[in-house]
């Protein structure tokens, strides 16, 4: 079966990311978004641990590890670029003044909730981070995450079963398979990898999904 790779989703992400928008990517797969954001927008880019104007990864050879992402990622600053110190960071995330946030993801449930701190095993060492903050903070939350675990299972789930991050947060969902939007009508599908049949992507995701095209809902 065919899939989107990491970098063609966070392309996806990047695309739909608008001129001007001051973002936070969470770490794992949304930092690869930073790597392909289009060169005719301005886009601000905000890292948790006090970094806003943050650029693309360094060349190899060339990382400065004294500058990083909330993920102790090697990272660049763009011109412009200011530092502050960590509380006043938080305080730009809690007080609303991100418009984009991208995390990743354990579960997404129909309604938008998320989980992505803990999978709630005994042996799991707990770190929440800023998950909380941005999944509130934000104007817009978007989870970019693989569809299914690696047992096979759908990450998109009708109830999170993982603790919460956030409750209706997720605006949009984007995986190696499909787009997903999540709205008061349901979970609808606007992008599939191309050739996977919907009725496929429908049984593999296990919870209600529409057809974006189609608005034909599938259970």
């Amino acid at each position: 079966m065919k899939r989107f790779t990491h970098d063609e989703m966070a392309a996806r992400v990047a695309r739909d990311i608008p001129d001007g928008a001051y973002v936070n990517l969470g770490i794992g797969l949304p930092t690869r978004v930073a790597n392909h954001l289009p060169p005719d927008r301005e886009i601000v880019l905000h890292t948790e641990n006090g970094l806003l104007g943050m650029g693309p990864a360094p060349a190899t050879g060339a990382e400065d590890f004294d500058l990083i992402n909330a993920g102790k990622q090697p990272v660049t600053a763009l011109p412009g670029a200011s530092y502050f110190h960590h509380a006043d960071s938080f305080a730009m995330m809690r007080g609303g003044h991100l418009d984009y946030c991208v995390l990743g993801a354990f579960q997404v449930s129909v309604a938008g909730d998320l989980a992505n701190w803990h999978t709630g095993a005994s042996d799991a060492i707990p770190a929440v981070g800023g998950a909380m903050d941005l999944a509130i903070g934000a104007k817009h939350v978007y989870v970019m995450m693989e569809h299914l675990t690696k047992d096979g299972a759908s990450k998109i789930v009708a109830r999170c079963t993982y603790p919460l991050t956030g409750l209706a947060c997720v605006e949009r969902i984007y995986t190696d398979l499909a787009v997903i939007d999540v709205t008061p009508a349901g979970l609808v599908a606007v992008d599939v990898v191309p050739g996977l049949p919907f009725a496929e992507l429908a049984r593999l995701t296990g919870v209600p999904l529409a057809d974006g095209s189609a608005a034909v809902h599938v259970a």
